[in-house]
């Protein structure tokens, strides 16, 4: 049986392993824009995955122009005065990655302290698989850690809490996710305009900076 000790050092050695592989949003980006231009995708090269990462290229194209921060969200993310790392695990096909990355994204923008590095979730699987969802390799997955140990101090994914929970009382009552249903999610995004994903996030920030204040 894998000790506690020993699950620490393993998810470490998996995370420092995986950082030089990291990009950075402007270069995910460039990556998905270039494999909807050209009918490609990552992870498997299915036909429904093709068309998910054309779509969601249109998505993140509307979002980096449109999101907007609030007054009060904007005292949140300046107020963080600590140094990470948010490490994402995704794909460029994921419908709730092309939601809620720019989101992370126009946070990152706001605060030097935040560095974002995004990661394709197939190419990590050891990584993957120590930051599960309900036993399932959810993505989006966003892994805060410490700029300097890289010891992990919170997680966020693979969508807000609303719709994490539209997710499970759907999938309850019908047994899995239908193209209606991820109709009606998608419809909760584009009203929700990443506010939930915005303010959880820069909650997220929060926890960490009254644990950077009180070792000070």
């Amino acid at each position: 049986m894998t000790t506690d000790t020993e699950l620490k050092k393993e998810i470490a050695y998996n995370i420092r392993a995986a950082l030089p592989k990291a990009t950075s949003y402007e270069d995910y980006r460039k990556l998905v824009l270039a494999l909807a231009e050209s009918g490609d995708t990552t992870g498997d090269k299915t036909v429904s995955y093709i068309n998910y990462t054309l779509l969601n290229n249109r998505r993140m194209k509307r979002w980096d122009k449109t999101l907007k921060i609030t007054d009060e969200q904007m005292k949140g993310i300046k107020a963080f005065s600590g140094k990470v790392i948010w490490l994402v695990l995704t794909e460029s096909w994921c419908g709730d990655a092309a939601h809620t990355i720019p989101a992370m994204n126009k946070i990152a923008e706001l605060n030097p302290g935040i560095d974002l590095k995004i990661l394709q979730r197939d190419e990590h699987p050891k990584l993957m698989d120590h930051f599960l969802t309900n036993g399932a390799r959810s993505i989006p997955k966003l892994i805060m850690l410490d700029a300097n140990s890289l010891e992990v101090k919170g997680e966020w994914g693979p969508r807000p809490a609303v719709a994490g929970k539209m997710v499970a009382h759907y999938k309850k009552e019908h047994g899995k996710l239908t193209a209606e249903f991820r109709e009606e999610l998608q419809n909760w995004y584009n009203k929700d305009k990443g506010q939930e994903t915005f303010n959880e996030l820069i909650t997220l920030l929060a926890l960490e900076n009254v644990g950077n204040s009180a070792n000070l």
